[in-house]
């Protein structure tokens, strides 16, 4: 279980004052890890790393401002010596790029698309760059991309952001080939695709605001997820724990749904 163990591990997660990104910092926390919680959300940042305890750290960033992912780095590497591990968490759709009675496809505005394809591929790739060659510099190092289902079937209503998610697993893959050939196989690129978990950007997408029934779409998709609910924050942690440990030391270049089987079920 040694394999598993993250002490010593100097990790920065992306949008880690999100409800996923939380839960992450929380589940690397408690396998050791000392964590760096970025977000543009400082305070919130800053309050979740303190209920961690007082070796991580809460850290502004844009991460479509490459002086402020710079800054963001040079405070991880002031507070805890360098970075180990970055997880690209940042991303997120935007209403004014989901198609729907009051916004037909054809008048979705570019602003609303570039904003979404930006946030999720940019919002990748540039921290990317700046923590990467951090990571050259050692010769060594994890990057954590994440992914979504949208990746493997583009959903019905959010065509920039399934477009945006699909560029970030293919992303991934030519990460991982570049940093392993051109600099050290010791520098690993992974994703994570998740399935459907309640946020606070889809919460009432999926379930009525009043009632906390399940609305038509949240109906539709459990009835396509085999284990029969959404998914929890924390069933993201093993998988996540696994990519940027020594569990996987050989394994670079994949991207892995956690899904409860959504994106094995055809329907029928």
């Amino acid at each position: 279980m040694n394999r598993f163990d993250l002490t010593g591990k100097r990790i920065a997660i992306t949008g880690g004052a999100g409800v996923l990104g939380a839960s992450l910092a929380k589940g690397f926390a408690e396998a050791g890890a000392r964590v760096a919680i970025l977000d543009l959300a400082v305070d919130k940042a800053q309050d979740i790393a303190s209920k961690l305890g007082s070796e991580h750290f809460g850290i502004e960033i844009n991460v479509l401002d490459t002086e402020s992912i710079q800054n963001a780095l040079s405070s991880c590497v002031v507070g805890m010596g360098g970075v180990d591990i970055l997880v690209n968490g940042a991303g997120g759709n935007h209403p004014k790029a989901t198609t729907g009675p009051a916004m037909p496809f054809f008048d979705i505005p570019k602003e609303s698309l570039e904003f979404v394809s930006g946030l999720n591929l940019s919002g990748t790739i540039l921290p990317s760059q700046v923590f990467g060659k951090h990571m050259v510099e050692a010769r060594q190092g994890n990057i954590l991309n994440v992914s979504s289902m949208n990746a493997f079937r583009p959903l019905t209503r959010i065509p920039a952001y399934s477009a945006a998610k699909a560029a970030v697993s293919n992303f991934t893959q030519w990460l991982a080939v570049h940093m392993a050939q051109d600099y050290s196989p010791n520098i690993r690129v992974n994703a994570l695709a998740p399935g459907f978990f309640l946020t606070d950007q889809n919460r009432f997408l999926l379930t009525d605001k009043e009632s906390g029934e399940l609305t038509p779409r949240g109906s539709q998709i459990l009835s396509h997820t085999p284990q029969g609910r959404f998914g929890e924050p924390d069933d993201l942690i093993g998988t996540a724990i696994w990519l940027v440990s020594d569990a996987s030391k050989f394994v670079t270049g994949i991207v892995v749904p956690v899904d409860g089987g959504f994106s094995a079920y055809s329907g029928v």
